[in-house]
């Protein structure tokens, strides 16, 4: 029996006229990944591949925004090689962007302004990242920087560079954040310790640590929250 085609299904199973008759919502995450395959390979169809790809992923689409185009190809899924693994990459760093779009805040008054941002940023990265927001006297944001970047279970950030760079922008104040990518959002002890540290270096520049926000994809945790800091 001859192995039937998209094209060859009722309209209303077909992703992209799915999508003109009843919008993007309406599709799986399969529906809306086999449209950007665009089609399938001789054996599979597009929402074939689609789901053998989520099903490599956990059906988890938070572990297939961290993957590489390399990691994806690794994946030896017949009919994915790069150029399907690029567009796929592409969609979904759109999506990520749109969301730094919407949770961008000029101005920092409490922790969930920035707290949003720094986890649309952070929480896909399989590695952990130390960054830090700048702030002038108005609590507006002068700067985002990257400080260092580590391994999957920690990171260092070497205050002086933090404080050099705080002088260079004019800050008076800073929010500290990092990611962790095993999702926990306790801090440790060694968070603790170089929190305290570079809120005691920045007090001899008069420049206030007014949080340290830890990240992840189960959320967010404030140490200004939490009377930490």
């Amino acid at each position: 029996m001859e192995k039937r085609t998209i094209k060859a299904w009722a309209i209303d199973d077909r992703p992209r006229e799915k999508l003109l008759q009843k919008g993007a919502e309406a599709l799986s995450h399969s529906e809306l990944i086999a449209i950007l395959l665009n089609n399938g390979t001789k054996d599979k169809t597009a929402i074939d591949l689609a789901k053998e790809l989520l099903a490599a992923c956990n059906n988890d689409l938070l572990q297939l925004s961290s993957l590489s185009v390399k990691e994806i190809t690794h994946l030896q899924i017949k009919g994915l090689g790069t150029a399907k693994s690029i567009t796929i990459l592409a969609a979904l760093e759109l999506g990520i962007r749109r969301e730094l779009t919407k949770n961008k805040k000029e101005t920092i008054r409490c922790s969930k302004d920035i707290a949003d941002y720094l986890r649309t940023k952070l929480q896909y990265k399989k590695r952990e990242l130390f960054v830090v927001v700048f702030l002038n006297h108005a609590n507006k944001i002068l700067q985002y920087e990257t400080i260092s970047e580590g391994g999957i279970t920690g990171t260092v950030a070497d205050p002086r560079i933090i404080l050099k760079k705080a002088l260079e922008y004019n800050a008076t104040s800073l929010i500290l954040s990092h990611n962790h990518p095993s999702g926990q959002l306790k801090p440790s002890r060694q968070d603790q310790e170089i929190t305290l540290k570079i809120k005691e270096a920045a007090k001899y520049f008069d420049i206030t640590i007014t949080d340290h926000i830890i990240v992840s994809h189960e959320g967010y945790f404030s140490f200004a929250d939490e009377g930490m800091i």
